[in-house]
């Protein structure tokens, strides 16, 4: 049934684009809408149940909901979407009931969704560090909230100036997030960008790099003070769209013809690692330096990464 599907798409997509492009956004935004009034309102007493009573039983209930959201999604890419190429390369040693410090380099309000499909069957269910004021979004931004996503508050110079307690208010609340995960398979993703890269940004801010925003390193050091050892590897992802970062309805469209995805295993210093576990990372300057120093060599190498990557669909295209 499924390659029947598949094959209706492809060929829309083959003889009439235009319409195989609406054919796929009309049903993907169909089965995500439905999929959100279904299950949006039992997740969101689920949640509740959880945030209330700490009940393990909603707990699993709340993600089992994110689960078959997320694999609706990774169905109507694989049943949809016209024939493209993405070049997906991850390890080999991946599972799913382990822990996971990710980070990635953001193009694109598509990043997520890629991560999600790469994960099925390879990685936990994926969080990631997020911005507190999405909680408002109904039902997407109470989902974050009960599966345990780091929300993270941005305060002005001004409001801290006002309010000094500000400043440590959104490390706590992070840190309990993080907390809440030790006893669960995770992955805990980390755009160390902190925002979408555009040329723009990159030049506004004077990145050294030549395709990447310099990396921040608050999130990855709050993580690991919160998890320290127990967590099972830290994962480098580098992303890549030849064709330019899409917008969400692009995917949908089927407009992401050519996408490259890499992953890999990463070491941090020991001696760094227990300094963040056990310190104090705010208040050290001389940890910061080194956690910088760390950070900026992966982020030359992934700059380097990336423009490997470009020029292998350059110099290798795929006929599609």
């Amino acid at each position: 049934m499924k390659n029947k599907i598949k094959n209706i798409y492809q060929n829309l997509h083959s003889k009439a684009p235009v319409i195989g492009k609406a054919a796929s956004f009309a049903t993907a935004a169909g089965v995500i809408g439905t999929n959100t009034l279904t299950y949006g309102m039992p997740l969101w007493l689920l949640g509740a149940t959880k945030v209330a009573t700490g009940s393990d039983v909603a707990d699993k209930n709340v993600i089992r909901i994110a689960k078959h959201w997320i694999n609706t999604n990774n169905l109507l890419i694989d049943s949809v979407l016209p024939e493209r190429d993405w070049r997906i390369e991850l390890p080999d040693d991946l599972e799913e009931d382990k822990q996971y410090l990710l980070i990635s380099n953001h193009l694109s309000w598509v990043d997520t969704s890629i991560v999600q499909y790469i994960s099925q069957g390879r990685l936990p269910l994926t969080r990631f560090f997020t911005k507190y004021n999405l909680i408002y979004i109904p039902f997407i931004g109470q989902a974050f909230y009960f599966l345990d996503f780091p929300m993270m508050k941005r305060h002005s110079k001004e409001e801290i100036a006002k309010n000094p307690s500000l400043k440590d208010r959104d490390i706590l609340e992070a840190k309990r997030a993080c907390e809440l995960l030790k006893d669960k398979p995770f992955a805990l993703l980390n755009y160390l960008e902190g925002t979408r890269f555009t040329p723009k940004k990159r030049d506004a801010q004077n990145s050294p790099y030549k395709n990447l925003l310099r990396p921040k390193a608050g999130g990855i050091s709050l993580a690991i003070q919160a998890l320290g050892p127990q967590i099972d590897g830290i994962l480098d992802m580098t992303l890549v769209y030849p064709d330019g970062s899409p917008s969400y309805a692009d995917l949908w469209k089927g407009n992401v013809k050519r996408l490259g995805v890499h992953v890999q295993r990463i070491d941090i210093p020991q001696e760094l690692f227990t300094a963040i576990e056990e310190g104090d990372y705010n208040n050290d300057e001389g940890m910061k330096q080194t956690m910088y120093a760390w950070l900026d060599e992966i982020w030359k190498n992934k700059d380097e990464q990336i423009s490997r990557m470009k020029a292998d669909f350059e110099n290798s295209p795929k006929s599609l």
